[in-house]
């Protein structure tokens, strides 16, 4: 095996890793973000605004590439 195929064997290996390790850091943030609430304010919540159930699916954008890309969102 050639030093830089090595070389390069390393250098994606460290991306994978560093990239794992960003995704989960990112995951504890988003986490670490999310206001607790008590059961008498989520009672509330659910009386103010309903159960996401009841709403019609068109009002709802998947985020789900945007998060993973950060493309934007059409």
């Amino acid at each position: 095996m050639e030093a830089q195929e090595l070389k390069d064997i390393i250098q994606e290996s460290v991306r994978e890793t560093i990239r794992e390790v960003l995704k989960e850091e990112r995951l504890a943030l988003c986490l670490a973000l999310i206001p607790r609430v008590s059961e008498k304010e989520m009672q509330a919540i659910k009386k103010q605004f309903g159960s996401p159930s009841d709403y019609d699916k068109d009002d709802f954008v998947n985020m789900t590439d945007w998060v993973r890309h950060g493309t934007n969102i059409q």
